[in-house]
This record gives structure tokens, sequence and C-alpha cells, in this order.
């Protein structure tokens, strides 16, 4: 595995990360009624690092690989998606839209850990937590909405 490969996709997955430093979770969600199996707070930053640099390892595994065109489509799909979740849940208050990211973003897991399995089997493996961490946000994201049906979004200022 290239160290310079496994740099750009940390710093990808760095970048992506980020949005939890400028949309943190802040009071608004703190005021949402949760489902009593809600993951601990400490539980967030230590699987996110986990999942980030694990992908940033599988990505870095089968870039080189001949046939990784669909694997390396799925590994940016994944990355996109998860960057815009934060900014739409956290940051707009959307938890409607912020859904529709996860499942998305929960198939594009799906198929980068299907593709990664098929050109490297710890590229594959290094998918699989990410796959159940975003099982368990989807089925919490869901859960935020039905548990809180009155919740509105962010009002976002129309620029003059």
């Amino acid at each position: 595995m290239s160290i310079t490969l496994f740099a750009i996709f940390l710093a990808a997955t760095v970048a992506a990360g980020a949005t939890g430093m400028l949309f943190p979770t802040g009071a608004w969600y703190k005021s949402l009624q949760k489902p009593a199996w809600t993951p601990p707070n400490w539980a967030f930053p230590v699987m996110w690092t986990t999942i980030y640099l694990l992908i940033a390892f599988a990505g870095a595994r089968v870039a080189p690989l001949d046939g990784n065109t669909f694997a390396m489509a799925f590994w940016a799909l994944q990355i996109a998606l998860n960057t815009l979740w934060t900014p739409v849940f956290f940051g707009a208050r959307r938890v409607k839209g912020a859904l529709v990211i996860i499942v998305a973003l929960w198939l594009a897991i799906l198929g980068a850990t299907i593709t990664h399995f098929q050109l490297d089997l710890w590229a594959g493996l290094a998918f699989v937590p990410y796959l159940a961490w975003v099982t368990i946000a989807t089925a919490l994201n869901l859960s935020i909405l039905r548990l809180n049906p009155g919740q509105k979004p962010l009002e976002l200022h129309k620029l003059p």
C-alpha cells in the first residue's frame, strides 16, 4: 500500500469529518427526543475516527489495482454523501432531507463494500464497520424524525 495514496484518501476523510466541527451538535440536537438506544456521545468521535482511518486504508489498497473503476466511484460517492449529511442534519436541521441522504449513503457504502471485497479482502473488511455504523445512524435519523414530528428546519435567510 502506498503511503502517498493513504495520505490522499485520509485527507478526503479528514475533510468530510471537518463538517462535524463546522456544524456541531449543539443545543438543538440535545433538545431532540431520541430513542433509548442512542449511542453515548463519546462513541461518535471514536467510531468516526476509526471509520475514516479504515476507509482511507481501503481506498489506498484498491486505487492502484486494475478493475477498480466501480470501487473508486463508490468510494467517491460515499465520501461526498458523508460530507453532505452533517450540514443538512445539524446545519439546516432538515431531518427528512438528511434521512434521504443517509439512505443514499448507506447504499453507496454497500456498493463500496461489495466492490472493494471483489478486489481486496482487507479493503472490503475495512468497510464493514462503516456499514454497521451507518445502519445505526440511519435508524437513529429515522427515529429522531418519528419522535420529533413538529421539528422545523432552520430558516435560512434569503440573500438580498
